[in-house]
């Protein structure tokens, strides 16, 4: 379902800030023309005013990706309930770009695009793709990368609802830095040992 590729939406404006590292990127105009992908129509609309309601909007969302990672359902539905009620979305079916193979348009849904607002347009649709998501695969889906100081949000698509991390670099940092303590550990019980004996 093409509402699906929505929520990317809520993960791109939320990994902009890497607050463990208090880092930024969303700082420009154009940082946040880049946040719209191809749909380049909103992204004109975006002024300089817009950079600080995304900013808003971001820590909006983080929260909704905090609470599901801390197992809080209800406040996760709660707070993006809010951000749907704040910022409605007009779904379509649209056929552009897509036939199939005998010229027929491919049938799909849309979510149209008449904010008064980039921002409003991006929240609507960063808070609908998240809805979707959240309601189709659960709660448990949504999580913050748990590579100290990462912390990006991700959405879990592992069929054992299994990931914990944001990419494999970070997972493969998590391992190594995992491994290196085990064997640190290690280390330190065979030297407390030598000295018992």
């Amino acid at each position: 379902m093409e509402l699906a590729y929505y929520s990317d939406y809520a993960v791109r404006l939320v990994n902009t800030e890497e607050p463990a590292r208090n880092k930024d990127s969303l700082t420009t105009v154009e940082a946040v023309r880049e946040l719209f992908g191809p749909a380049t129509q909103m992204a004109r609309r975006a002024t300089d005013a817009d950079v600080t309601r995304f900013r808003s909007i971001r820590s909006r969302l983080r929260a909704v990706f905090a609470a599901a990672d801390e197992g809080d359902q209800t406040t996760a539905v709660d707070l993006l309930n809010s951000l749907l009620l704040e910022f409605p979305v007009s779904p379509q079916i649209s056929g552009h770009d897509h036939l199939d193979e005998e010229g027929r348009p491919r049938w799909h849904m849309h979510l149209a695009d008449h904010p008064s607002n980039a921002t409003a347009g991006y929240a609507a649709i960063a808070a609908m793709g998240l809805a979707f998501h959240l309601t189709e695969f659960g709660a448990d889906r949504l999580g913050l990368c748990q590579a100290p100081p990462c912390r990006n949000a991700y959405l879990d698509t592992s069929t054992n609802r299994s990931r914990r991390y944001c990419s494999d670099r970070c997972a493969t940092r998590a391992n190594v830095a995992a491994y290196r303590a085990r064997k640190r550990q290690e280390a330190q019980e065979a030297t407390q040992g030598a000295q018992k004996a």
